[in-house]
């Protein structure tokens, strides 16, 4: 984790600001060598939920030796111009993309689980090295998608009220907590920190996002409100992505047993089903699915893998960052036989600036 000093300038309240002072922290840092198997492409930040700004979440992966760093926000893209900025800062290649739901409705998965722990039908895509000209238009496109979403955590707050008979206002304990005024997003955590923060107001940071991946993990599901309206179909979706330049993933998250964020209980996700949901996000279009290692069993990781290259999908990966207990390093990595990901993260930077690296 990053001194908490550095972190506070590096979340200061403005982009500018916080590029600022990451150039100044860039001048007296010392940092590690690069490791050129070091690559992380699911990185979140506070446009979604993060401790880290996209300044913080580029000097943190550069302090940890990463030698690239992707950002894919929920529903946002906030925070891709200031994440591209501060890795040029550091002279770190990065790549930009976006994390969201979509509904399944219409395909053989509209009543089954894929990757999603709360919701049938609704499954998670990463819209993967969207070119940076289409920024503006995928921020413009998630706007409408972002409003719909505060309906539905509203209706989620009063839940979190009436059952933890704490005053919780959506408005005056929520919002203030997200990026959303600038763009972001404000998903289930932001709800859970709410609530974390009712229940103990002076919780270190550390220890309040332990309570939040506890709250997350049994609380949510006691009040948690479909997803309807904030999901576009499938098809429409992959129609965007592709008028967007991005490649589009889909996330793979395989079944769980023992959680490595300690936000998901034990459950069974798309292992069953994975040969159709394999046919079927090839025969939609989808031409690459992105995967957490750690998260997976050598099994899981064998089949999925096969099935990439039964279908010629490219393989992407990263570990999910959100809670400053989360290295940004994947030690799995280090392993020859995912030496193809580490290669596709750099094909995914090319993509993203016009077929040139960095």
């Amino acid at each position: 984790m990053i001194n908490q000093s550095i972190l506070t300038r590096l979340n200061a309240p403005s982009p500018q600001e916080r590029l600022e002072n990451l150039a100044e922290e860039a001048r007296k840092a010392d940092f590690p060598p690069i490791n050129p198997r070091y690559i992380n492409n699911h990185i979140h930040t506070f446009y979604s939920f993060s401790p880290y700004s996209p300044a913080a979440a580029v000097y943190a992966a550069r302090a940890e030796g990463l030698c690239t760093a992707g950002i894919v926000d929920h529903d946002s893209m906030g925070g891709a111009e200031e994440f591209i900025e501060a890795g040029r800062i550091l002279g770190l290649p990065v790549t930009v993309g976006v994390e969201a739901r979509v509904s399944m409705a219409g395909t053989p998965f509209e009543r089954l689980r894929t990757n999603n722990p709360d919701q049938l039908g609704i499954s998670y895509m990463v819209l993967h090295a969207v070119p940076h000209q289409s920024i503006p238009l995928v921020q413009e496109y998630f706007v409408p998608l972002r409003e719909a979403r505060n309906r539905r955590n509203r209706q989620m707050t009063e839940g979190i009220r009436r059952l933890s008979g704490l005053e919780i206002d959506f408005d005056r304990d929520v919002l203030p907590l997200s990026m959303f005024h600038d763009g972001g997003g404000v998903t289930e955590r932001h709800l859970m920190q709410a609530l974390a923060r009712a229940e103990n107001p002076g919780r270190e940071m550390l220890l309040e996002y332990d309570r939040i991946g506890e709250l997350k993990k049994d609380f949510i599901p006691r009040v948690y409100v479909d997803a309807t309206e904030e999901c576009p179909p499938i098809r429409d979706y992959i129609a965007f992505a592709k008028k967007t330049g991005g490649i589009l993933a889909y996330a793979y998250l395989g079944d769980v047993t023992q959680s490595v964020t300690g936000d998901k209980k034990a459950q069974a996700f798309e292992d069953k089903h994975l040969d159709l949901l394999f046919e079927t996000i090839n025969a939609l279009g989808i031409r690459a699915v992105t995967y957490m290692p750690t998260r997976n069993t050598d099994e899981q990781l064998a089949r999925v893998r096969k099935l990439c290259d039964q279908y010629g999908m490219m393989q992407i990966s990263g570990e999910d960052i959100n809670s400053p207990r989360q290295r940004f390093v994947i030690e799995k990595m280090k392993e020859e036989r995912f030496t193809n990901l580490i290669d596709s993260t750099w094909q995914l930077i090319k993509h993203e600036n016009g077929g040139i690296l960095p």
